[in-house]
């Protein structure tokens, strides 16, 4: 970006920044979030970090210091302050636990804790013979900001603890702002015409750099003490939990919301409960730390990179970011359909950094009116793939740029088809390359050959060892081992899993050959109803159609690809290089047959994914979506979009209990 640019972005951004911030302090009707408020002000400050000459002291970014003050003394941890690896989903937690006990070697029970993440700034402070005698930032975790004279103005820290003290202890905490305490703040800064703060971290961390104490003590911050780092003279601790106890007898502020959990679905029941209420929770809080509560165990796990293996961060969805859309590329899918991605440039957002986020489709960019050079808010939820949520309009300068689909395909070069009553945009070449890539991928995923990553098939086909799916049944330990980085053992590998997966249900084969719109529901519902493959391909379009939960778009989808000649000959080739396909089971009959179940929100009992298995061993069937069809909605704790259409469409609503009174 040339100096011209930089500084209309950089003005735009003031603009933009200054219109939010009056939104948000003086009409109290913000229309953005937090996070994108902080987003923009973000690539604010780092463009004008690298154009020094348009610094403005006077300009909205410098509202809230952010750098650390040179006259603070530098001071070396004895022990490093680490950050948090941090996880966005509840599986993710279950994945975490896999990891760490694989790494401990351990299949029994790992007892865990659980605290509140506070969002303020972490700091040391340090006894001696029961004493404070320093207080220090994390700076970069091995060096930080002597800031002991500001940290003896908050109250809820100790300046003499209670005895019996150690003669040395080094205590690990958050100084923290209260919500009220940062709204009576604000409107007496805003009645002086003083600086305001976007939030509690940003005010905890602006209180505590201030040179003079005296407007440190004004701020009546609070400090909460989570982790010793060290300490002498004591009782061994062996537990996480019980270094709580000990902070609270010499007479610290601990969270009252920790907790002593078993498992992870009881960890993950406190994150649930802790969700209700956190909007109305006193201090600003992220998320909540989860940690291996044995001491021993957490030496044995370490740290890796900055962050300790024996902890994470579980972070409440969804965050939100703002970026620059630099281009928006098209990527096709495994059936042909056309992805538009936007393009920009690596962006912080739910704890990761992502370069690329869904448009979904042509239609979602016009509602939007999303175009190349716009300014848009991106949101990474616990799907993980982030999306372009919203466009910031007045971010414009006139050089946006509108997108239209291509007329060919950006792979093979065929004339892209729209078909009648659907948003897609479809490459209708059979043989196009990036199909046929994205198609291995789903193919061995469906087929469970987990050996078989995008890379490794990326090489056997650059190889020549392979040209489609089929030929993976072919490939011998002597075609893989002589290739680079990989050798005897992982040809091995891959040949043994390869070889474990040759024999399919017929439900799981029709899902693997991924035909358009034929999805994992309607593959069971196809193989459940004719039983064999044979049947089904020589089902007429009646017959298909016939099928419950089966449209029209479907069923002729379903009746089309097995009277391709090229579809025929891929099964075909499938078979003959030693794939065998299982016949289906005759569709269960129980006290569910005939009935059509929908589960929305989260179950307390079980998951969903065994619900579901528990509803179609009883002869039921699981829907994804709400029609006249459906006899019951099965609501959990936070029931979504799902319980408002079994209203609409007075379906029967039943609550987990009856629900599992009924199984």
């Amino acid at each position: 970006m040339n100096k011209s640019d930089a500084q209309k972005r950089i003005e735009k951004l003031r603009s933009e920044i200054d219109r939010l911030r009056h939104e948000y302090h003086i009409e109290d009707s913000p229309s953005m979030t937090d996070a994108v408020y902080d987003s923009l002000t973000r690539e604010l400050r780092e463009l004008v970090k690298k154009n020094p000459e348009f610094d403005d002291p006077n300009a909205p970014e410098n509202r809230v210091g952010g750098r650390p003050l040179e006259k603070f003394e530098k001071v070396k941890h004895k022990i490093r302050m680490t950050s948090l690896n941090d996880v966005f989903s509840e599986e993710e937690l279950f994945d975490w636990e896999k990891r760490i006990k694989k790494l401990l070697n351990v299949n029994q029970k790992i007892n865990y804790f659980c605290e509140v993440k506070f969002d303020g700034l972490a700091v040391s402070l340090i006894y001696k013979n029961g004493i404070f005698v320093r207080g220090a930032t994390r700076g970069d975790g091995f060096v930080g900001e002597d800031i002991t004279q500001n940290l003896k103005t908050i109250k809820s820290i100790p300046l003499k603890l209670n005895t019996p003290f150690p003669d040395y202890v080094e205590i690990r905490g958050e100084a923290v702002m209260a919500k009220k305490t940062l709204e009576i703040l604000n409107k007496k800064n805003d009645k002086e015409g003083k600086q305001l703060f976007a939030n509690t971290r940003n005010a905890a961390a602006g209180s505590l750099r201030q040179l003079d104490p005296k407007l440190s003590a004004e701020r009546k911050l609070d400090f909460f003490a989570y982790d010793i780092a060290e300490i002498s003279n004591q009782e061994k601790i062996l537990k996480h939990s019980d270094k709580h106890a000990v902070l609270r007898k010499l007479g610290f502020y601990v969270d009252k919301h920790d907790a002593f959990c078993k498992t992870i679905p009881e960890v993950i029941d406190f994150i649930r409960k802790f969700q209700k209420i956190r909007d109305n929770f006193e201090y600003g809080t992220d998320g909540i730390v989860v940690l291996v509560d044995d001491l021993v165990l957490q030496n044995v796990l370490g740290i890796v990179g900055k962050a300790p293996r024996y902890m994470a961060a579980f972070k409440y969805p969804a965050e939100r970011a703002t970026t620059i859309i630099k281009e928006i590329k098209v990527n096709v899918g495994r059936t042909g359909v056309l992805t538009p991605l936007a393009i920009f440039n690596p962006t912080l957002v739910a704890g990761s950094v992502v370069s690329k986020a869904t448009l979904h489709n042509m239609d979602q960019i016009e509602r939007l009116d999303v175009r190349v050079g716009d300014t848009v808010v991106i949101e990474k939820a616990g799907d993980v793939v982030p999306a372009v949520v919203e466009v910031l309009p007045k971010m414009r300068t006139g050089k946006e740029k509108k997108f239209k689909m291509p007329e060919v395909c950006p792979v093979c070069s065929t004339k892209i088809i729209r078909k009648e009553n659907l948003v897609a945009f479809i490459c209708p070449n059979p043989k196009c390359s990036a199909k046929n890539e994205r198609f291995l991928e789903h193919f061995v995923s469906v087929f469970e050959i987990y050996e078989l990553g995008p890379k490794i098939l990326r090489r056997f086909k650059d190889e020549g060892l392979i040209s489609d799916a089929s030929d993976i049944f072919t490939l011998a330990k002597e075609d893989i081992a002589p290739l680079e980085r990989f050798g005897e053992k992982s040809a091995e590998n891959i040949i043994n899993e390869i070889n474990l997966k040759k024999k399919i249900p017929l439900s799981r084969f029709i899902w693997a050959l991924g035909i358009l719109h034929v999805g994992e529901e309607t593959a069971r519902d196809l193989a459940s109803n004719f039983n064999t493959l044979e049947k089904l391909g020589q089902a007429s379009l009646e017959k298909i159609s016939a099928i419950e939960n089966i449209g029209p778009a479907v069923s002729k989808s379903v009746y089309e690809f097995f009277r391709d000649k090229s579809n025929l000959d891929f099964i075909k080739k499938l078979e003959k290089n030693g794939v065998v396909v299982l016949e289906e089971e005759k569709k269960a009959s129980g006290k569910f047959t005939g009935l059509t179940f929908v589960l929305t929100g989260t179950l307390s009992s079980m998951s969903r994914e065994l619900a579901k298995e528990k509803i179609m061993k009883l002869g039921g069937r699981v829907s994804g979506s709400v029609s006249h069809n459906t006899s019951y909605v099965v609501a959990g704790d936070e029931a979504g979009s799902k319980f408002t259409d079994a209203q609409k469409l007075g379906v029967k609503i039943i609550k987990e209990e009856e629900f599992l009174k009924m199984l």
